[in-house]
Formats: C-alpha cells, structure tokens, sequence
C-alpha cells in the first residue's frame, strides 16, 4: 500500500456527514471513505476539544508467547498527524489525510495480560490478507488519541466484504523494563488474528460531531472498554517529589528505593496530559536534582515496571524525598497524533515540582 501524504494545513474539505451514510464522497474530484468536518479554523496551541468522535469495531484479539495481549480494532479512516524536524530547527505536525482507497483507519492495542499495563514497543507492523485478494504488510504509528490514549494505527486499504487476516509483529520494547519485565519483551512476537469486514457496518458505526465545543481547550472522554486497557498513568509508589503542569503535560515524580532498581535511589516520573491523565509516550526529557543545594541533570529514560507501569527513570545517587526536581523536554513527543493533539507539546518550558 502506498502512503498518500498530504501536507497541507487545511482540512480534507467539507466532508461532515450523518451516520449511516454508505456512499463514498466526492472531494475536490477524488473519491474517498473519509467522512471528517473540516478542521477548526483557530486551532490552540494547546489540547483541544475535536470536531467529532467515532465509534470502533473490536475485530479480535490474540496473545504472544510472551505474555503480551494484542487488540486488532477498525474504525473509519481519518487525518491523522506526524511529527517531523522543522526548517527553523524545531519540531512540527504534518498532516496525512485519507487516501482515496482507505477503507479503515486500523488500530492495535499491546499490553501485558498480567498486569493489564499498556506496553510500549519499538515498532508494529500489520499484513493484511484476504477479501479480493488483499496482501499488503505496512509498519503502523504509535499514536496518541483522546479516546484511546497511546496505541498503533494507520488507514488501511481493504477490497470487499469478507474474511480477512491480520498478521500482527510487535517489536521489543523501548527502554527498560524492570522486575518481572525485565528480559520478557525484548524478542519480536507475531500473533494472527482472523476479522471480518463488512462495509455496512463500518458505516453504521457511531460518529458524533461537536460544532458547539469544537476547538475549546479540553478533551473528550475516553472510550471505556471492557477487553482493552487505555493508557493511564499508575500513581507512583515511594514518597513523592511532587508534581507540575506545562503546556498541557502534567508530570509526578517519586524516589523508589528497591532492590531492581540497583542500589542508588530511583527517580521516577510521569508525563500525561492535562485532561484524563494519559501517558504521553516517546517524549525526551531530562531532570535536574537538587539536593543539598547541589544540582544534578540527568537523562530519564523510558521504562517499564510492574509497580509503576510505563514511565521515564533513572537512578540518582543523592536523591533523597527532600530534593527538589525540575524536568526539561528535550524532545517533543515523537509520537502520532490524533485530532486534538497535533497543536499540543512543542514549546513546553522546564517546570519545577512541588
């Protein structure tokens, strides 16, 4: 399947529609499945309320040899954001609108079955077969969305109604992984799941749209469902070094004194955002540590436990519950965005805990 990018800052056009709409729209001369609002003309730049909200098809799942879950889910194609260097030496969002063979905007969902923590992986590609002869493989996005906080997806190409196959590899983790973590997510795992398809019921999938709230700064809920857990933060065990907010990233942080941590004092933090409190994933930060009136700046580094879940961490040598701790990003959030999020974390300022 090729990519169709297309970079623009406007919308795909005016393609709102009713539920249960079946036909394909024409825009600007081609055909597509997309069927999205335009995009709010003043868009913040900060977490914003979107334009509309779908609802999901959960197609399957299946279950690695090494414990992981993995969640195969549908729903109509969509823009989405990527995240690129800028020409002024920053970081920016760019926009991928539906392509005109998208069928379906595919997601995948990861986490561990005995802790039911979401776990985060260096990559996930999906082959598609079956229908009329469907036999595509891409690599697909971490994404973050405010219904479904931090996942894998991209739009997807499928040719008819009828039985298709997922292949699903999950790559090893990002970072490190801890006590009972530690070595069991390092090796690429392929699972299969069989779904089936049907165009009608793609279409009768809710889609609500929200004129009256679009483009305010807040956030719809998050979808709840039962056989996938989303993305929240896990309160942090040890004694607390406190917290803080900074362009819609709320950040916790903790000293953890254990055993699997080695034998200086662990600095744990969070970064989820302002509304919700989802993990935000694939950010750069570093801390400075103040203890004694002696500052330390030190790399935090992505990681996984079965106590604090996914975070970022290091050990500290001095760090005791009396230091103060300020956290810088380094590196905005790399991750894909769904509407809502593509404004938010660029330009966040340190921001000191307390």
């Amino acid at each position: 399947m090729n990519r169709r990018m297309f970079l623009s800052t406007l919308g795909a056009g005016a393609v709102g529609s009713l539920a249960g709409c079946t036909d394909p729209l024409s825009v600007l001369g081609e055909t597509t499945y997309g069927r999205e609002p335009p995009l709010v003309s003043d868009r913040p730049d900060a977490i914003y309320y979107p334009t509309h909200t779908e609802g999901m098809n959960m197609s399957g799942m299946g279950m690695a040899d090494n414990g992981l879950h993995v969640h195969l889910m549908y729903t109509f194609p969509h823009r989405f954001w990527r995240i690129f260097s800028a020409d002024d030496g920053g970081y920016e969002a760019r926009k991928f609108d539906v392509g005109r063979d998208d069928a379906v905007h595919l997601m995948v969902g990861v986490w561990d079955h005995e802790t039911e923590l979401p776990i985060p992986v260096s990559g996930v590609n999906i082959g598609i077969t079956g229908g009329n002869d469907v036999n595509e493989r891409e690599t697909v996005y971490p994404m973050l969305s405010q219904r479904m906080g931090f996942h894998y997806g991209d739009n997807y190409h499928l040719d008819g109604d009828g039985e298709y196959t997922a292949e699903v590899t999950v790559e090893g983790i990002v970072g490190e992984a801890y006590g009972d973590f530690e070595g069991r997510f390092d090796q690429a795992q392929t699972v299969s799941i069989d779904f089936e398809y049907d165009e009608a019921e793609r279409n009768d999938l809710p889609f609500e749209e929200y004129p009256d709230r679009q483009g305010e700064q807040a956030a719809v809920e998050p979808m709840h469902m039962d056989h996938m857990p989303l993305g929240f933060a896990e309160s942090l065990p040890g004694e607390s070094l406190g917290e803080g907010r900074e362009d819609d990233i709320r950040y916790k942080a903790a000293v953890v004194d254990a055993d699997r941590f080695g034998s200086d004092p662990y600095l744990a933090v969070t970064a989820e955002t302002r509304y919700n409190e989802l993990l935000i994933p694939q950010l750069g930060l570093d801390a400075t540590v103040t203890t004694d009136g002696n500052d330390e700046t030190v790399p935090l580094s992505p990681a996984i436990d079965p106590e604090l879940g996914f975070h970022y961490g290091t050990p500290v040598a001095e760090l005791t519950a009396d230091s103060e701790v300020a956290v810088t990003v380094t590196t905005p959030a790399q991750i894909a965005r769904h509407e809502g999020y593509e404004t938010a974390f660029f330009d966040t300022p340190t921001v000191s805990l307390s």
